[in-house]
């Protein structure tokens, strides 16, 4: 059969740059990243069941009742922050950023460990691969890795913000 005129030809396969070979093989950094980044996301999940089930069972008390909860929903961020803090805390300032660690006592905030530890498990995936970075003389994603870290770090911390 005679291709018309006007079709467009196939596209050349791509070819990699000399020297570089694709693999479907994983390398020692991303089994071990891997391997940490399972444990802690389940660990983080078994967490947040956790305290997720001692929140409903009223085994710890929450901040806000349970059944009143949804009483708030309307409220923006900074409305249910002021009125939570004026009707059930009490605290001199309202519960935001990482102020909720002081008020862990309340199964409604004791939830927020196991969300803690998801955020800090990528963190702790680049911790890992350090050593392994810096026996292999691998600078480039060493650095990568550290300046990974920094990032995640200063974002964890609440101390740098974008625009609001």
């Amino acid at each position: 059969m005679k291709a018309h005129k006007n079709a467009p030809t196939p596209a050349a396969a791509p070819t990699m740059p000399a020297g570089l070979e694709l693999s479907a093989e994983a390398n020692e950094e991303q089994l071990l990243y891997a391997r940490i980044l399972a444990r802690g996301m389940y660990f983080g999940l078994a967490i947040l069941l956790l305290t997720f089930g001692l929140y409903v069972t009223g085994a710890i008390a929450p901040a806000i009742p349970l059944e009143e909860v949804s009483n708030y929903w309307t409220l923006s961020a900074y409305e249910y922050l002021e009125v939570t803090n004026h009707e059930f805390l009490h605290r001199d300032h309202v519960v935001d950023g990482w102020q909720w660690l002081y008020v862990l006592n309340m199964s409604d905030y004791l939830n927020f460990v196991g969300i803690a530890i998801l955020a800090l498990v990528t963190i702790v995936c680049y911790l890992g691969i350090l050593p392994t970075l810096f026996k292999k003389k691998d600078w480039i994603y060493l650095a990568i890795a550290v300046t990974e870290i920094v990032v995640l770090a200063l974002a964890a911390s609440g101390q740098v913000s974008g625009g609001h």
